[in-house]
């Protein structure tokens, strides 16, 4: 197809040294000086990035949306998403990577994660100043554990440290959204666990019962928790998650419509056509012509 784009690359995080740390912390203007030409280019990563704009202009785009980089604004990126920079160079600041298994060891993880890392909520907000002040010496007290790696203990450090800069952030967030942070019900806990199933099986075909399966629980009181929540139905967050993974891969691949319906657990294409112009009022091929380009 005219106008089409190329493959985008999946980077990973120390995937070949399993045994390394999970978690690096680089220099903004380095990085990108250094990784002009590869962060430029739509790409998409299996670990989370969290990139803080001291001071800089110029847009970053994510996904399907374009944000202008303010001083002391912050950026949460996903695992799967789609993102790129301009090319604009003229900005400073810090970018921290994590994998999952770095991050996830707690209920309260579980939380930050799908708060912080919510692709449907504010992923950009500028932080004031004495947020700034608290976020920079917890980066500090990381940088000084990660320079002296042999330490005893200094996984957990890092590992608490990243988790009260998140939560010194996430505090900023919540406030700005008048929400009350934490857990108010068991029923947001479980939410949050079947979004976690979700992303790790939304490909895979598995119908409300087999997520409900996978947390111990009926398909009712799935429905139950997620008309509490968010007002939808487990189906319709469900597709939601396929539809926008779909839309990932129309407006930035080259891939096939048939294999695209494959990738998703799709056996029959026609149904996956279907699926989509039921959602989003047009079929696959008709949307990758609108998107193609912009």
């Amino acid at each position: 197809m005219q106008g089409q784009k190329p493959k985008i690359e999946r980077y990973h995080l120390h995937r070949a040294h399993p045994e390394k740390l999970q978690f690096e912390v680089y220099d903004l203007k380095t990085y990108r000086e250094e990784n002009l030409e590869k962060a430029s280019k739509p790409h998409s990563h299996s670990y989370y990035q969290l990139i803080w704009f001291l001071t800089g202009s110029g847009e970053h785009t994510l996904d399907f949306k374009t944000y202008a980089i303010r001083d002391n604004s912050v950026l949460f990126v996903s695992k799967d998403q789609i993102h790129f920079f301009d090319q604009n160079l003229d900005l400073t600041g810090w970018m921290i990577h994590f994998n999952e298994s770095f991050f996830m060891h707690s209920d309260v993880d579980i939380f930050l994660k799908y708060n912080i890392f919510n692709t449907a909520k504010r992923p950009s907000y500028v932080i004031d100043e004495k947020t700034s002040e608290i976020a920079a010496s917890y980066l500090a007290l990381i940088r000084e554990e990660l320079a002296y790696r042999p330490r005893f203990g200094y996984e957990e450090v890092v590992r608490f440290l990243l988790k009260s800069f998140l939560i010194n952030l996430e505090r900023v967030h919540q406030k700005d959204e008048n929400t009350d942070i934490g857990f108010n019900s068991h029923y947001e806990l479980q939410f949050f666990k079947f979004k976690q199933c979700l992303e790790g099986h939304y490909a895979s075909g598995l119908s409300v019962k087999g997520y409900a399966d996978m947390l111990n629980i009926s398909s009712k009181t799935l429905g139950t928790i997620t008309k509490t929540i968010v007002g939808r139905s487990p189906s319709q967050l469900i597709s939601e998650r396929i539809v926008l993974e779909a839309k990932r891969m129309l407006k930035y691949t080259p891939v096939q419509i048939g294999e695209l319906a494959f990738r998703l657990g799709f056996e029959d294409v026609s149904y996956f056509i279907k699926f989509f112009k039921r959602t989003m009022g047009c079929s696959p091929g008709v949307y990758r012509n609108q998107v193609v380009g912009k």
